[in-house]
């Protein structure tokens, strides 16, 4: 890894874990530590499902060619611009990805990290 890597640290949490942790934190009650994960997943099976093989595949593309649309990252994929925006979409919500204004006022997808560590706990 190059020292311009950045890596997105996520974890585990269950709703109501996730939830209550929330609410400590706009409390005042709870301070995240720097290196506690910045985005929580429900289970191990949501982080597998968004985070698939084909899934990071397409996480690359966007990082290495930095399509200007879509349109663009469909014609680079093979993949149909609703499958794409639906998933970039859940990606979005989990900060994997965000959009830019692009050529011809098109989203541009970017990603700004270049892997992801889980932290689980027991």
């Amino acid at each position: 890894m190059t020292a311009d890597t950045k890596i997105l640290k996520v974890g585990i949490a269950s709703r109501d874990e996730y939830k209550a942790r929330t609410i400590a934190i706009a409390k005042g009650q709870y301070k995240p530590a720097p290196d506690e994960p910045k985005v929580w997943f429900q289970s191990l099976e949501t982080l597998a499902k968004v985070l698939s093989e084909s899934n990071r595949e397409l996480l690359a593309t966007i990082a290495e060619t930095n399509p200007g649309s879509l349109d663009e990252l469909a014609a680079k994929t093979g993949r149909a611009v609703s499958n794409l925006s639906r998933t970039l979409r859940t990606m979005e919500g989990y900060g994997l990805v965000h959009f830019e204004p692009g050529p011809h006022r098109r989203l541009a997808p970017r990603v700004d990290y270049s892997g992801v560590e889980l932290a689980v706990s027991f």
